[in-house]
């Protein structure tokens, strides 16, 4: 596992050697007893529920690092309300879950997010969670806007 903010391997790199899953635990002593990644040690994500999904702002979770911490290098935003409404959700995972990825952008020292936590999901015809990821794949493999410009 990388050490001190160092890069992850890609994923094709992970397929080529046949390590194609990545486990963390939230118990610190897990990672010494069975090899399996202490998140606070790699992951820095921002707050969860109702007080993490406030148009324009992006603080940490109590339990992590600061957004902006280096060390970290693996980025979580979570963008879901303490008590999930379906049709309110639709809503919340489309353009606001891409406002939460750019201001949370800012917030974790220009870093884009290498994973998003939302609580629903729905295929549709464009838009919500599905164009946020190719956003967030664009930036991160390219430095462009969408996966697809790649």
């Amino acid at each position: 596992m990388p050490k001190g903010g160092q890069d992850w391997p890609f994923v094709k790199d992970m397929v080529a050697n046949n390590h194609r899953l990545v486990v963390f635990t939230s118990a610190k002593s897990k990672q010494e007893t069975e090899g399996i990644a202490y998140q606070w040690n790699y992951v820095v994500e921002n707050q969860y529920g109702d007080e993490g999904v406030k148009p324009g702002e992006c603080r940490n979770r109590v339990d992590s690092a600061v957004l902006t911490d280096k060390t970290k290098a693996l980025v979580l935003v979570n963008h879901f309300m303490t008590v999930p409404v379906k049709i309110l959700t639709c809503e919340e995972n489309s353009g606001s879950l891409i406002d939460m990825i750019k201001t949370c952008y800012v917030a974790a020292g220009n870093r884009w997010a290498n994973f998003v936590a939302v609580n629903f999901y729905k295929r549709s015809n464009g838009g919500g969670t599905f164009q946020a990821v190719d956003k967030l794949n664009g930036e991160l493999l390219c430095g462009r806007d969408d996966v697809h410009a790649c």
